[in-house]
C-alpha cells in the first residue's frame, strides 16, 4: 500500500502544486484522501497484528512446537487488514469534492479540494457524512495514532515481562533469543517511524479544528501539504526500514535483485551462494511466524557395498 501511495498520490499532489490544476479532476479529490486514510489503517492494523504475533511467540511453551502458519491464514489476515482499512475509509470518498477559486491578484483560476459533503447525497447518508466530518479529528487521533502506539507498547511490555520472569533456557537458545529481540526491535522501529510521521498531522488537525476561523486559506493549504508529505516520507522510509531491520526479508529481497541482475545464470558460484542464502533464510525467523527448527537429515553412507 505504501507503493500505491507513492505511485498514485504523490504525482497528483506535486502536479497540483505546480500547475494549480487537479489531475483527474474531482475523482482525484476523492481517491487520494481515501488511499491516504486507508494507508493509515493498513499500517495501524498491521502493527497490531505483528504485536499479537510477537506476544504469541513469547508465550509459546516451545519454539519448535509452533506449527508453520499456513498461507491461507496469512492471506486471511491480510484480507481483514486491507478490507477493514478500506471500509473505514469509505466516508472520505463522500466527504471531499473539487472546488475552484480565482486569484484576486493574477486572476488565475486554481483548483483545490475542499472538505464539504455533496448536497446531492441522500439525507441519511448526508447526515452520516456530516457526523464523520465532525468526529474526524478525534477518530484520526484515537484510531490511527493512539491505537497502534499503545497496542505496540503494551505488547512489548507484556512480552518483556514474560520473557524476564519465565526462564526457558532449554527451549530458547541464544540464536532464538537474538531473533526474537531482533524482530521486536523491527516492530518498535516501524512504530517509531509511524508515530513521528503522523504526529504533525494530528497536531495540525487539533489546531485547525479550534483556530481555523483565524487562519487564512494559504496557511491551511500549507499545513495540509506538510501533512501529506510526512505521509509520503513514511511510505518511503517504511519499506527501506523493514528490509534493513528484518534480515530474512532483506536477504530474500537481495537474492531476488541479484537474480534479476545476473539473469539467473546457473553457474556454480551463484548456485552455491543462493543455496547458502536460502539456508540462512530458512534458519532465520520470519516476521509473521517462527519456523520450527527441523532436525538435519541423516547422513548417507558413502562407498560401495563391497
Amino acid at each position: 500500500w505504501d507503493f500505491l501511495i507513492l505511485f498514485f498520490c504523490l504525482p497528483v499532489v506535486i502536479f497540483n502544486e505546480i500547475t494549480k490544476k487537479r489531475l483527474l479532476g474531482d475523482m482525484s479529490c476523492r481517491i487520494v484522501p481515501f488511499m491516504e486514510v486507508s494507508s493509515l489503517g493498513v499500517t495501524t492494523f498491521s502493527l497490531c497484528a505483528l504485536g499479537i504475533d510477537r506476544f504469541h511467540a513469547a508465550t509459546s511453551p516451545q519454539a519448535s512446537a509452533r506449527p508453520i502458519e499456513q498461507c491461507q491464514s496469512i492471506i486471511a489476515k491480510l484480507a481483514v487488514i486491507w478490507v477493514g482499512s478500506m471500509t473505514l475509509s469509505v466516508p472520505e470518498i463522500l466527504l471531499w469534492q473539487l472546488a475552484q477559486d480565482t486569484s484576486p491578484v493574477s486572476g488565475v483560476v486554481t483548483e483545490y479540494c475542499t472538505m464539504k459533503p455533496s448536497s446531492n447525497l441522500p439525507e441519511s447518508v448526508y447526515s452520516l457524512v456530516l457526523t464523520y466530518q465532525n468526529a474526524r479529528m478525534w477518530w484520526y487521533f484515537g484510531c490511527y495514532f493512539c491505537l497502534p502506539i499503545l497496542f505496540t507498547v503494551s505488547c512489548q511490555l507484556v512480552t518483556r515481562r514474560i520473557s524476564g520472569t519465565e526462564k526457558k533456557t532449554e527451549c530458547r537458545g541464544t540464536k532464538h533469543s537474538q531473533c526474537e529481540s531482533h524482530l521486536n526491535c523491527t516492530i518498535i522501529g516501524l512504530t517509531i517511524i509511524y508515530g513521528l510521521c503522523t504526529t504533525p498531522e494530528n497536531v495540525c488537525n487539533i489546531v485547525v479544528a479550534y483556530m481555523s476561523p483565524d487562519m487564512s486559506k494559504q496557511t491551511l493549504d500549507l499545513l495540509n501539504l506538510i501533512n501529506q508529505f510526512f505521509l509520503f516520507f513514511k511510505c518511503s522510509v517504511t519499506p527501506v526500514l523493514l528490509l534493513c531491520l528484518c534480515r530474512p526479508l532483506g536477504q530474500a529481497f537481495m537474492d531476488c535483485c541479484c537474480c534479476c541482475c545476473e539473469g539467473c545464470s546457473p553457474d556454480t558460484a551463484s548456485s552455491e551462494g543462493s543455496a547458502d542464502s536460502k539456508l540462512k533464510t530458512e534458519m532465520s525467523s520470519s516476521i509473521f511466524f517462527d519456523k520450527p527448527r527441523e532436525s538435519p537429515p541423516p547422513l548417507l553412507a558413502l562407498g560401495t557395498p563391497c
